[in-house]
């Protein structure tokens, strides 16, 4: 079944998610390949298949997923509701805990905080989640203020590795974290 749910999502982002031209990426980098995982992931079957997809790269230890808003919004909120559908009954234990989104900027007014979702005990694993990865600086933001509220992460698993050269995979394996991809950009074009 995993099979046919990445060809099926690698056809959806094909079709909606890339696109060729000249396009300046959020990096500052500009570059022939644009691709925009909104179109897939904010439609119901498509943030299904992702969601499924992205739950078998979660570490089996993790409590939670978490990201950088907006991009990973949705994906957090769909494996946290996939992991309820799918280890709920068969084996709870691997059930996580829920989603984290991480602000761009600390809220300003409250609590002020920089993380919305569960609190889970410090020490907590938590993987991220993040639709595209060019050089891998938003991830690192989202990873940096997980680690200052105290939780290990140890993985970044995104929809697509743009693999601008190995910027990203240095970047995250310098921080001690293993970047996985369900796509490489080359699959999309």
């Amino acid at each position: 079944m995993s099979d046919q749910l990445r060809d099926d999502l690698l056809k959806m982002m094909k079709e909606k998610a890339y696109r060729k031209g000249e396009y300046k990426l959020s990096s500052g980098k500009s570059s022939e390949h644009y691709v925009n995982c909104k179109p897939v992931i904010l439609n119901g079957r498509g943030l299904w298949i992702t969601s499924h997809l992205l739950l078998k790269t979660i570490e089996h230890d993790a409590k939670a997923v978490a990201g950088l808003t907006l991009g990973a919004d949705p994906l957090v909120s769909g494996v946290a509701f996939a992991s309820f559908q799918f280890w709920n009954n068969t084996n709870p234990k691997f059930m996580i805990d829920g989603g984290l989104i991480v602000r761009k900027e600390p809220k300003g007014h409250g609590t002020q905080a920089w993380i919305e979702g569960p609190v889970l005990p410090e020490g907590s694993k938590v993987t991220v989640l993040e639709d595209v990865v060019t050089t891998g600086e938003s991830s690192l933001f989202a990873v940096e203020k997980l680690r200052d509220a105290g939780y290990i992460v140890e993985r970044v698993v995104c929809i697509v590795n743009r693999q601008e050269g190995n910027e990203a995979r240095e970047l995250m394996e310098s921080k001690g974290i293993r970047l996985i991809s369900l796509f490489k950009l080359e699959d999309l074009i």
